[in-house]
């Protein structure tokens, strides 16, 4: 069973605060961050569920998906909604070399660069995402060094684990979330079986709750 934090540890936060877990407010903003895309139907189906609350969003694309599915890629920027590097093949930093964890995010520049609507908009491209959450110290600090801003979460939905319920899923991503929390989702295969039921629920549930949609930039 893996072993995960649905509210991240205050502790944890606190060694690794370097990196952007939430952005605390006072205007009831929250931010929800969709990884893994684009992929086709399923970020489509994402962006036409957050247009139905007027809201806004923060997606981690993996740079090989950009580069299969440019077009999806250049309509969720022209939505309005920030981009981030998820590396180009979803690296888990843990098991990878520096070196080799810097070519790949290095990569995906290259490919979200090629995108018209990308294209000298830094303010949606300096945003990173470790795969898995799982980055090192010396990745970070070189990533950092490029410009980048580490992007973990307040939040995990954890719409990815086949072992929970939709419904968990749903109380997972809505029941400790406050204003600043960066919440995680996935538009990915794996996941869409609970993001499809929960994603709707959770929109509805932030709004009526008076939380303000808000993308990382």
């Amino acid at each position: 069973m893996n072993f995960y934090w649905i509210k991240t540890n205050r502790f944890i936060k606190k060694i690794f605060s370097n990196y952007v877990w939430d952005i605390p407010n006072t205007e009831n903003k929250i931010y929800l961050t969709f990884d893994d895309g684009p992929i086709p139907e399923i970020t489509e189906w994402v962006l036409q569920e957050l247009e139905k609350y007027n809201a806004i969003a923060t997606f981690f694309c993996i740079g090989n998906n950009i580069e299969k599915h440019p077009e999806i890629f250049e309509k969720v920027i022209a939505k309005g909604h920030s981009i981030g590097n998820h590396t180009f093949n979803h690296l888990n930093g843990w098991k990878t070399q520096t070196e080799d964890y810097l070519k790949s995010s290095i990569q995906w520049s290259v490919v979200s660069g090629q995108s018209p609507n990308c294209k000298l908009q830094s303010e949606i491209c300096n945003l990173f995402r470790p795969p898995y959450g799982k980055i090192k110290a010396s990745q970070a600090e070189k990533l950092q060094k490029l410009g980048y801003k580490i992007i973990m979460w307040d939040v995990l939905s954890a719409d990815y684990d086949a072992t929970i319920s939709k419904e968990k899923c749903l109380e997972n991503a809505t029941k400790k979330v406050s204003a600043g929390s960066i919440i995680v989702f996935h538009d990915s295969v794996k996941a869409f079986p609970h993001l499809q039921y929960t994603l709707p629920k959770a929109l509805k549930h932030f709004k009526e709750k008076g939380f303000v949609f808000e993308k990382l930039a």
